[in-house]
């Protein structure tokens, strides 16, 4: 084993972990100032539930040796983190003990369910989502993460490439937003009354720390300190930039204003865009796929709206679309700068559309499922009276702001 490359492990499963407190930032401050504490919460709350769910058996799920040998789910005989060592290297990365390749994927396992938090956010429940933190990360996230990356995941082994989550946490979490947007319905008031955000500086520091914590996301992924990791580091921060010079001027030409909201999400969409893609791609396909992102992810978020679905923080647009059109460019660009084309470019682009059809389908039949059952149980919505009074009170007790 390596101590340089465990050492930029264990650093870049502290980044990624920042992003989730970011996402906090950045999805508190888009949402009324009613709202806050209740929405920082969802992700906040993510890190205990699947910080404990994932140690017990969600990296089993989703990484041990597969079940059935059809390549869908790990078994259990990892459960309780049973045979994985803090010393002795596991079967994914001989350079590093095998709790530290844990321990980052299971900081991309806390995320992925915080960013479906912004689809739903100022309505739902603080006990439904509890249940269905619990659930989704189990019965979606864990088999996609298999399929993608685990033991002789189907997909993994189709070919389908998603370098760092692309398919895995963007398309997999958009996807399940856009259900959620759907079945837990709009909020109170939505298209009559207007609902900015409260705190745009907010914004920008979540996108920030977002932005800070993606190297980790990227970089991270190569699992060692070597060049792939260098150039998933550079062009992480290449398509960033792009996307927000994308967005940027489709909002002003379209908005008419510069939207300094649109610069922050455009970062973030550019992040998305090039994860699938970070150690396959060089700079110039890189700054390609951040300036598709910018207009892309723009694009589907106004759809949404004149469809008049409340998304309410644009999850589907910029991590559903953004993970779509990442993973497709990946096999458009797959070696151009960077990394090596080893089939034909149209097999590859073949097996990114599988990917991207497989997710895309999974992540919403199965949502929908968990969500239609919970709706017809407990509940998924906080009554209108509780929605009008603010989730921060009527959930939680506790306001944002003293004054």
């Amino acid at each position: 084993m390596n101590s340089g490359d465990i050492a930029w492990i264990l650093a870049s499963s502290a980044l990624v972990l920042l992003m989730t407190p970011g996402l906090a930032f950045f999805y508190g401050g888009l949402v009324r100032r009613k709202n806050v504490t209740a929405t920082i919460m969802y992700s906040f709350m993510s890190m205990g539930l699947v910080g404990v769910v994932w140690v017990l058996w969600g990296y089993s799920l989703a990484f041990a040796p597969d079940l059935g040998g059809f390549g869908l789910i790990g078994d259990l005989s990892w459960f309780g983190l049973a045979g994985v060592s803090a010393t002795e290297p596991g079967p994914y990365a001989d350079n590093i003990p095998h709790q530290a390749f844990m321990i980052f994927q299971g900081m991309f396992a806390i995320i992925t369910p915080a960013l479906i938090t912004g689809a739903f956010a100022e309505r739902m429940k603080f006990s439904s989502y509890v249940i269905f933190i619990v659930l989704w990360v189990t019965i979606v996230y864990a088999p996609v993460a298999h399929w993608v990356w685990g033991a002789n995941g189907w997909l993994g082994g189709l070919g389908a490439l998603d370098f760092a989550g692309g398919t895995v946490v963007h398309i997999n979490s958009g996807i399940g937003a856009l259900a959620a947007a759907i079945i837990v319905g709009k909020r109170t008031g939505y298209g009559a009354h207007p609902m900015p955000p409260h705190n745009v500086p907010m914004v920008v520091l979540g996108a920030g720390l977002l932005w800070f914590g993606w190297f980790g996301f990227n970089a991270g992924s190569a699992l060692a300190a070597d060049g792939v990791a260098v150039n998933a580091f550079v062009v992480t921060n290449t398509a960033a930039a792009a996307a927000i010079l994308s967005w940027v001027a489709m909002s002003w030409v379209f908005g008419k204003k510069p939207s300094v909201i649109g610069a922050a999400s455009g970062a973030v969409a550019g992040l998305v865009a090039i994860t699938p893609a970070a150690g396959f791609v060089g700079v110039m396909p890189a700054l390609v796929i951040g300036i598709g992102a910018g207009v892309i992810c723009y694009g589907a978020i106004e759809l949404l709206l004149r469809l008049k679905i409340d998304d309410a923080l644009a999850v589907f647009g910029v991590h559903g679309m953004g993970g779509a059109w990442g993973a497709l460019a990946t096999g458009l660009f797959v070696g151009i700068g960077f990394g090596v084309l080893e089939v034909s470019r149209g097999e590859q682009i073949l097996r990114q559309l599988i990917g991207i059809g497989a997710v895309v389908g999974w992540s919403f039949v199965v949502t929908s499922i968990i969500l239609l059952a919970l709706k017809y149980t407990i509940g998924l919505r906080a009554s209108e009276s509780e929605e009008e009074a603010g989730l921060d009170l009527s959930q939680h007790g506790e306001g944002a702001y003293t004054a």
